[in-house]
């Protein structure tokens, strides 16, 4: 977590421009406001958040390797409803083609980007989420002599566009709930503001003032329970077991609808589908009759790793525009 705490000088960066440009074209506008869609706000800007903080230094870079991923993503939703015929993936198709195209661009690009890490042996990985897992997975000995990685090349490259995908589309549908809520129910909108001025002043926020935000984190939690990013959690177990009174034989694979669980008043109460941020302010395993109800990072050993830089890139964010913007919503 200290080290995450280092990245908020950069996710502060990068929203402190976002509101910087929301700023001038309000202040271009007679009435001082201006009409603008945050979910493509919040895209662009957890683009570059996850591409500075993912990549550092090597962020251009990385901000390539994003598009060419976030297009496969496009593709492969198309084509999910698409009859699957065996062989037509290997055909020379402009779609195919495509595909191919950036698959190689995108694997290049992060190769060229982990390989220039490798070869820096004298001044370190870097202090980026690329440079904390080679430092995590290059095995030493106690004279500190370094040996083998102990994941492949394939694996960090599968690391690093994990790192996009649950830190880009996730985060940035966290928060544009969030102002969606905040618009709707403004005595929470003040009261955040008020704690953002009162922990974090006219300072810029740091990792230390963020963490002192805790009714902004009631807020993000609830806003998690309501409309999570993930609709369901699958999982499959290695042996055969027994939940209750049902039996699950092994590698039988389970569905766990979150979005659903969230919502159940008898877990829950009665205000199960009113968003109630109080519910939170005793801690999560309080929230509920039972403790482990919320499942917006999953639970337990595989939970989500990325749960504290989701939270501390959304609490930058928006304490950086709490103290300098009002949200409202428009017919």
């Amino acid at each position: 977590m200290d080290k995450i705490k280092m990245m908020t000088k950069t996710m502060v960066a990068c929203a402190q421009n976002m509101v910087k440009e929301l700023e001038d074209q309000a202040s271009s506008n007679k009435n001082g406001e201006t009409q603008v869609e945050l979910d493509k706000q919040f895209q662009e800007l957890t683009a570059d958040i996850i591409s500075h903080t993912a990549f550092g230094s090597s962020y251009k870079l990385g901000i390539e390797a994003f598009h060419a991923q976030k297009e496969l993503q496009e593709i492969a939703v198309k084509s999910l409803l698409n009859v699957q015929i065996p062989g037509f993936s290997y055909l020379p198709t402009k779609g195919n083609w495509r595909k191919l195209t950036l698959e190689k661009k995108l694997r290049g690009t992060l190769m060229q980007i982990i390989q220039s890490r490798l070869s820096s042996k004298g001044s370190g990985y870097g202090s980026d989420l690329l440079g904390l897992m080679l430092e995590a997975c290059i095995a030493t000995d106690q004279g500190r002599e370094q040996h083998q990685l102990s994941l492949s090349i394939d694996e960090i490259i599968h690391e690093c566009k994990t790192f996009f995908f649950a830190g880009h589309e996730t985060t940035s549908l966290l928060l544009t709930w969030t102002v969606f809520l905040l618009s709707v129910y403004p005595e929470w909108q003040a009261r955040l503001r008020l704690e953002a001025l009162r922990e974090c002043g006219k300072e810029n926020p740091n990792g230390d003032n963020l963490s002192k935000l805790k009714e902004m984190s009631m807020v993000f939690l609830e806003t998690l329970r309501l409309y999570g990013p993930a609709l369901f959690l699958q999982r499959k177990p290695l042996t055969d077991i027994t939940v209750g009174e049902t039996k699950i034989p092994k590698d039988h694979a389970i569905i766990i609808p979150s979005a659903i669980m969230h919502r159940d008043k008898e877990i829950w109460g009665d205000d199960a589908d009113e968003f109630n941020p109080l519910r939170f302010q005793n801690g999560v395993t309080r929230a509920a009759k039972v403790p482990h109800a919320l499942l917006a990072f999953s639970i337990g050993p595989r939970s989500c790793i990325g749960q504290n830089f989701a939270m501390l890139e959304a609490k930058s964010v928006m304490a950086m525009i709490l103290k300098k913007v009002l949200i409202h919503t428009f017919p």
